[in-house]
């Protein structure tokens, strides 16, 4: 006997299908949420970890800021006890400056040079005098910039020619000089002894020695 089946089977077929298909995007839709969810919670527990860090970075940040504070301000007291002790020091040793200023100023005065009058203002000492003639002057400032390092940037100030009476008939002419010159400090001239040490040194040692 043949059978035949006269109940929809396509609309059956299709109607499966498409309960298949849904439970698929269903279950698809779930697993992707739960992928989503769990990258998310990931990268939620990333930031909070790396704010954690940020934070730990901050705060480590700011004490260092106070300790650099700190070491600057060490670091300004040590520079100001450091010029008060220099100060100190230039105050002791400036108690020998006139001795330095009338020694040096006796070796350096040139033959036919005498100076009537002196005045000194902190290192600044002016100088005023009679010479000879204008060379006279020019060799003194010679050997106050050159001979000697307790002075140091001889300037001349004014040079006037003049006359001197040494008997009623003998008139000699005379050049009235200032002359304006900085006192060195024993420090400084110190310095200036040993860099001019330093660079004889070094020409005696590059001169050939013939033989």
């Amino acid at each position: 006997m043949i059978l035949i089946n006269l109940l929809p089977h396509r609309e059956a077929a299709r109607k499966k299908r498409q309960d298949v298909f849904n439970v698929s995007l269903g279950v698809s839709a779930l697993i992707g949420g739960l992928l989503a969810g769990v990258i998310f919670l990931w990268y939620q527990a990333q930031i909070s970890a790396q704010q954690g860090i940020n934070q730990i970075l901050q705060n480590e940040v700011k004490i260092f800021d106070i300790q650099i504070k700190d070491i600057a301000g060490l670091e300004a007291e040590i520079t100001a006890l450091r010029a008060r002790q220099q100060a100190v020091e230039d105050l002791q040793a400036d108690r020998n400056l006139p001795v330095h200023l009338l020694t040096e100023l006796v070796k350096q005065l040139p033959d036919g040079v005498y100076i009537a009058s002196m005045r000194q203002e902190n290192q600044n000492v002016t100088l005023q005098g009679v010479a000879q003639s204008n060379e006279r002057v020019s060799e003194l400032l010679r050997n106050l910039g050159n001979n000697t390092p307790w002075f140091s940037r001889p300037e001349l100030v004014e040079i006037v020619a003049g006359s001197v009476a040494l008997s009623p008939r003998d008139q000699r002419r005379v050049a009235n000089f200032t002359i304006r010159v900085r006192l060195t400090r024993a420090s400084e001239a110190e310095k200036m002894r040993a860099s001019a040490g330093a660079t004889v040194s070094q020409v005696a040692a590059s001169t050939p020695v013939k033989k």
